[in-house]
Formats: C-alpha cells, sequence, structure tokens
C-alpha cells in the first residue's frame, strides 16, 4: 500500500455512513445498456460490500436495448411515441424474453463467491416474484400502447418478508395485472414506485449522464425536491434522461422517500463515492435541506469544538471551554452538512442593545472556498439590523483583511463598549475593527 495514512483516514470518516447504512432500505435503478458493459461486474461486487455491510436492497433493472435488439433481429422497428415504447403482441414476446435474460445474468453475477476475487464469500441470496401490480397505459392522443403499462400497486408486505430474510430483492420492468395479463412497465416508475412503497431512505438512480447545471455545465451537487422542481420548469430542454431522473427523484422524496440520488454510472465506484464520502459524486436530491444555516443547540458543542480546535491551537481563536460554550450557545449560529458542524460563529449582544460582537468565526478548511463565511456574516449583519444594533465589533489577529474588505474599519481599544474593553486580551493584541449597521 503506497499511502496507508490516506487509507486508514478513509476508512475511518466512512465510518458513520456505515453506521448510517445499516439495517436500511436501498431502491438502485439501473438500465439495460449498464447491464451489456464491461463495468457491470464492478457494480456488482459495489451492491455486494454494500449488502455486506448491512444495506436492505431492491434492484430494479431496465431491458430497453435487448428488447431493440430482439425486435431487430426479427426484422421489425422498434415502436416508440412520446418516447414510450408502443409494446404490440408481438415485442411484449420479446419483452418477456429480454426481462428474463437479464434477470437471470444478473442473479448468476450476484452467485459468484469464486475464491480471491471481490465476491469471495458474499453468499448472496436474490429474490425475484410478482410484486409489482400494472394496468394499462390505454389510448392516449389516439395512440394505442397496447401492452405498455402503468404502475397499479406494490406489494410492499411481500418485499419487507424478503428483505427481512436478507435477500436482496430483484424486480424487473414487468407488471402483472388481476386478470393474469402481463405489461412492460417504464423501469425507472417501477423504482420509484418501489421506494415510495417500501418508505425506502433512498433511491439511487444510476444514470448515463451526469446532471449538470443549464447555466455553467458543472454537475449540480445537491437541490431539494422543490428547487429541483423549479430548475425543470425553468430549463424544460435539459436532455431527457436527466429530466427522467429529476423527475422520477422529485417524485420520491414529496411522496415520502427522503433522499434520492443521481449516480453517472459510467464513474468507476461513483454509488460508494456517493453513499460514503461527504460531498459523493453525484447529484443529491432531498425532501429538506442538505446544508442548513440554523441556530446552535446543545447537541452541537461537541461538533462546535472539534471545527474550532485547530484554530484554538494555531492561535487563530481564543480558547473556549465546554462550559463557556454551553452558558453561551444561545448566541452561536452554525452551517451543518449532513450531520457535520462545517461553519460556526458566535453574537455577543452588549448590554446596551446597541452594539454586538462577532466572534469565533469559523469554516471546515475543506469548505473554505464555498463562501459560507461571507454567509454566516451576512447573516449576523441581518440579525443585526433586525434588532435596531448600530454598531458590530470584531477582533482578530490572523484574518484583519478578510474583514476590511467586507466593510469593516479599524478602531481604538479605548473605542470599545465597555464589556469588549474588559475582555480585551493585550497579550493576544488582536486587531479590532468596527461596521455601522444602516
Amino acid at each position: 500500500m503506497q499511502d496507508p495514512t490516506t487509507f486508514v483516514n478513509w476508512f475511518r470518516n466512512s465510518a458513520p455512513y456505515i453506521h448510517a447504512h445499516r439495517n436500511r432500505t436501498f431502491v438502485i435503478f439501473f438500465s439495460g445498456a449498464a447491464v451489456t458493459e464491461t463495468g457491470f461486474d464492478s457494480l456488482i461486487h459495489d451492491l455486494a460490500m454494500l449488502k455486506s455491510l448491512g444495506a436492505r436492497l431492491v434492484l430494479v433493472h431496465g431491458i430497453r436495448p435487448q428488447i431493440d435488439e430482439r425486435v431487430l433481429q426479427q426484422g421489425d422497428t422498434p415502436k416508440f411515441h412520446h418516447h414510450l415504447r408502443i409494446t404490440d403482441i408481438n415485442t411484449l414476446r420479446y419483452v418477456k424474453q429480454a426481462a428474463g435474460l437479464v434477470r437471470v445474468e444478473i442473479e448468476a453475477l450476484l452467485s459468484m463467491g469464486v475464491s480471491g476475487s471481490p465476491m469471495a464469500g458474499a453468499k448472496i441470496r436474490v429474490a425475484s416474484g410478482n410484486f409489482v401490480t400494472a394496468q394499462p397505459l390505454g389510448v392516449l392522443a389516439g395512440i394505442d400502447y397496447c401492452y405498455t403499462g402503468k404502475v397499479r400497486r406494490i406489494d410492499a408486505e411481500a418485499i419487507h418478508q424478503q428483505l427481512d430474510q436478507q435477500n436482496v430483492v430483484l424486480i424487473s420492468p414487468i407488471g402483472y395485472s388481476p386478470s393474469g395479463e402481463v405489461f412492460n412497465v417504464s423501469a425507472e416508475e417501477v423504482a420509484t414506485e418501489v421506494a415510495i412503497a417500501l418508505h425506502a431512505e433512498k433511491l439511487i438512480l444510476l444514470t448515463d449522464q451526469l446532471c449538470l447545471s443549464p447555466v455553467d455545465k458543472q454537475p449540480i451537487q445537491q437541490l431539494t425536491a422543490d428547487q429541483a422542481g423549479r430548475l425543470l420548469q425553468q430549463y424544460p430542454d435539459m436532455p431527457e434522461p436527466v429530466v427522467h431522473s429529476l423527475n422520477a427523484a422529485i417524485q420520491s422524496c414529496r411522496r415520502g422517500v427522503q433522499r434520492a440520488h443521481l449516480i453517472d454510472r459510467h464513474v468507476d465506484g461513483g454509488l460508494l463515492l456517493e453513499l460514503f464520502t461527504r460531498d459523493g459524486v453525484g447529484t443529491l436530491i432531498s425532501s429538506q435541506e442538505f446544508e442548513t444555516l440554523r441556530p446552535a443547540t446543545l447537541d452541537d458543542i461537541g461538533g462546535i469544538m472539534e471545527l474550532i480546535k485547530p484554530l484554538e491551537q494555531q492561535g487563530i481563536l481564543v480558547k473556549r471551554s465546554r462550559e463557556k460554550l454551553e452558558m453561551q450557545i444561545g448566541d452561536y449560529i452554525v452551517i451543518e452538512r449532513d450531520g457535520l458542524i462545517i461553519g460556526c460563529t458566535a453574537f455577543h449582544v452588549m448590554p446596551d442593545g446597541q452594539n454586538a460582537e462577532i466572534a469565533c468565526l469559523a469554516v471546515h478548511p475543506e469548505y473554505r472556498k464555498g463562501a459560507r463565511g461571507n454567509r454566516l456574516l451576512e447573516h449576523l449583519t441581518q440579525k443585526a439590523a433586525q434588532q435596531s444594533i448600530e454598531r458590530l465589533f470584531v477582533r482578530s489577529t490572523q484574518t484583519a483583511h478578510w474583514f476590511v474588505e467586507r466593510g469593516f474599519l479599524p478602531c481604538e481599544i479605548a473605542d470599545l463598549p465597555e464589556p469588549i474593553k474588559m475582555t480585551y486580551n493585550y497579550q493576544r493584541n488582536s486587531k479590532v475593527f468596527y461596521k455601522t449597521i444602516a
């Protein structure tokens, strides 16, 4: 191992996620195209690892290219309208063939256990079944979709029974009617409805491409379901695969799924990177904000102390005891990102009600390029204005220019409000600045 320290640090940092994912239900969708590619073996290995770490897995696979291949082999032409397949009686036969073949191939890969391979000792049991009840899509805009269907009901109880027996549940995009008919159903729709019916913690969509911002073409890291909905309204011409995945994520989050993840399936190890690192590699859609700025509580003291400890050791911040933090916790504001305190500051109002001091402004080193310091400062400035504070004061030994660039002016110690002057540490020799609140 070339760098054992890096490995140890990564493993330690992944521990909270290992604990968090144990006994949680994840519904994972991957397309039929993913099954045909050489990297699919690696995905199976990652799924096996996820299962070994205690996650309850429901896998939903697609079969579109496999159906097209059989249609073309018979000299027919695949029929679509508005990107939906028209499944006539002949195509339905190909649908059944494709679904059976892909299911068997996936089961075979999940059954591997050759000594020395990533699957050694996995012993994964796979359960499939008629978990999806479907109904015909019907006639839309004069087009009869024949045996193309939509999900009517998911047998959540039966799936939970299989998961309780430590089985991986594998579901094909096939639905059955009470009258015994078979329908070709969208795999993404099946995955979405299964996740909702199971009250799954996560819906994970392994997509054919990254979810990029229409503005700067950079990957989108996270959105709430409402933000994602507004994005689609504002930019209706986003790539069709991304639109489908975003709509699935939005629907699932609005109907009880905590989080949905869109991961580019071409990223080797993307599933593990998304689930076991704080920032992941995909796009997170959540029902609530992934990162929030809020008042601190007593439960945050440990996180605040961990955040400011390196800065105290460097002499950038004054050392604060746990007791002092507990007494002043009502003055603190934090930025929380997926359970980690990545930013904090304190807002101490003077007894005169006209002056206040900013203290303990800190941002985690890995998140200092995201303007979070500005966000904290702007929040305190707005808070000061709301409370009719006239002047904000701050003491600094090493970040003076940062405050000057944001409108703070130097002042003399003699000009400080009495409570600040009484606690001034002449040994630290901090520079003092103030800002007038309009």
